[in-house]
């Protein structure tokens, strides 16, 4: 196992994970009743590409992370999930910057694929909405190199994380045909 790369200060932490989580929460929330009417010259849907490709590099990275964990490998899987945590941040810059800047997409999907679609949307958007202190958290127990406690938060981090960001990429394939 590797040594902690900081200092345990719990109360702090928890008050800096906590405080993020629900800043960038109420963001995305009072978000979706703004937009911004600027005339960008450009595609802003390519905000959304790049958000369904970090989420596949995100999604590439948490299956790499977990086998190497697995394999032993922790300075590894330290740096794949380190990456991921900074993917997901520029993820979260992309995500603000497209809803900002893009008008909302109806889903024009008809039959089955609709109702697929609105469940795997609704699914996404919940487990998105509370994943972050879970991330925050698992990442801090790893930190300060409390093992026990990083490896039974991980296992119910990882499988959600992973969930969001792959089903992230299958909302954005399954709506892109209707930006306009």
């Amino acid at each position: 196992m590797l040594n902690a790369t900081i200092k345990r200060n719990d109360k702090t932490a928890r008050a800096l994970i906590l405080t993020v989580s629900f800043v960038i929460f109420a963001a995305i929330v009072l978000m979706g009743r703004y937009k911004l009417t600027l005339s960008s010259g450009f595609d802003v849907h390519i905000f959304a590409r790049i958000n369904a490709v970090i989420n596949t590099l995100v999604s590439i990275l948490l299956l790499a992370g977990l086998i190497s964990v697995k394999r032993k490998a922790y300075l590894l899987h330290k740096r794949i999930m380190l990456t991921s945590i900074l993917l997901s941040v520029l993820f979260l810059i992309s995500y603000i910057c497209h809803h900002l800047l893009a008008q909302e997409t109806k889903f024009g999907g008809a039959g089955a694929i609709r109702y697929v679609y609105f469940f795997i949307l609704s699914t996404h958007i919940v487990l998105a909405a509370f994943i972050l202190p879970f991330i925050l958290f698992t990442a801090y127990r790893a930190l300060i190199a409390e093992w026990p406690a990083h490896k039974k938060i991980a296992r119910i981090t990882w499988p959600i994380w992973f969930y969001v960001s792959v089903t992230g990429v299958i909302v954005y394939f399954l709506i892109s045909p209707y930006y306009s």
